[in-house]
């Protein structure tokens, strides 16, 4: 039976409607809280995406420490959540879905890895889809999973800005503090690739992970005579360069150890947000403080930490563990898993599961 030609394009123009009308799914919260009492399944309108922003299908999100502790409501001085609606998590990979205007429409199809989703933004990446400018969405190397992609913003950016900061490590070393966590796992190998002699610190079975990923020695952060260790482990000579996950438990050792002109490329200090710096041997070393924030990273640093990434990936140098994946609906249960600590790998979200 034919249908008439109105019975036709009414069909077509209620498909076109319902097209237009396609929402996204994502994990959103509207104030502080516990992951399980403030984190919810949501659907919107999927965006369109604006002049010089493409619109990204996102296959798996990442979760990293900011997120569990912006969601929490625990950075100083923040009351309530900045926006009326946030969809958390900036980190993810997928593929470019849409392009708006201005952006070349060969990128639609191709692969690839958000930095920054939800930075100073309402919506990230715990979401099926997501825009953002079309400089935030950087092409995969072909033979580079999107798991991998999906840590490569927060860890990845901060542990090759860490080590490579300030030029090449070739010939130098480099201490790793906390070389078995997610981003001082990556610094490990990163300096390793660019042939730096590498000491790490860790505990228990992390000192395993770090010995894994090419660390030349590997002390336990645990020892009382740490800063003697490090010495010890490089000859007696003090570090060029250290990456630095913990500045408010580990700056004694860490102006015990620094060279001369030396870097204590600083990423964290979570177990003391108000450290006293031992001023008087830092000052006589002339040792530079780097505190890093990888949000605000300025282009030409940004585009170089992604070039020493993917040259990495590509000489196989680098490998992105994985602890855990979760589906959408159990991202509270990913944030848990961050916040519990002590894990093997990054924490991922398969926003399309």
């Amino acid at each position: 039976m034919l249908l008439p030609l109105t019975r036709v394009a009414s069909c077509e123009t209620l498909l076109g409607a319902l097209e237009k009308t396609i929402e996204m799914k994502c994990i959103q919260y509207s104030r502080f809280g516990s992951a399980a009492d403030v984190l919810t399944l949501a659907e919107l309108p999927t965006p369109d995406p604006a002049p010089g922003e493409v619109l990204v299908e996102l296959s798996y999100s990442g979760v990293n420490p900011s997120d569990f502790k912006a969601r929490g409501g625990t950075r100083p001085g923040v009351t309530r959540p900045p926006f009326d609606q946030i969809i958390p998590h900036s980190d993810g990979a997928g593929r470019v879905a849409a392009v708006g205007a201005g952006v070349p429409a060969d990128r639609i199809g191709k692969r690839v890895w958000v930095w920054n989703g939800q930075w100073q933004r309402p919506f990230g990446t715990a979401a099926t889809h997501i825009c953002l400018p079309a400089e935030q969405a950087v092409d995969l190397p072909d033979d580079v999973t999107e798991q991998t992609g999906a840590v490569l913003g927060i860890p990845g950016l901060t542990a090759a800005q860490a080590v490579f900061g300030g030029g090449s490590v070739e010939g130098h070393t480099v201490l790793v503090q906390g070389g078995a966590g997610t981003v001082g796992l990556l610094a490990v190998q990163l300096a390793k690739w660019g042939g730096a002699r590498v000491i790490a610190t860790a505990h228990g079975t992390g000192m395993d992970r770090a010995r894994s990923a090419g660390a030349d020695a590997v002390l336990d952060y645990a020892d009382p005579h740490l800063g003697p260790a490090i010495l010890d482990a490089n000859g007696g000579a003090p570090i060029e360069r250290i990456v630095e996950v913990e500045l408010g438990h580990n700056i004694e050792t860490d102006a015990e150890v620094v060279a001369p002109n030396g870097t204590i490329a600083v990423y964290g200090s979570a177990l003391n947000m108000t450290p006293t710096l031992p001023f008087g041997p830092l000052l006589f070393k002339a040792a530079t403080l780097d505190i890093l924030l990888i949000y605000l990273l300025p282009k030409a640093q940004r585009d170089a930490a992604i070039a020493h990434l993917h040259r990495a990936l590509s000489d196989d140098a680098l490998f992105c563990p994985i602890a855990q994946t979760f589906p959408l609906a159990q991202t509270a249960s990913a944030h848990e898993a961050v916040e519990r600590g002590g894990r093997d790998g990054g924490i991922l979200v398969e926003v399309q599961a």
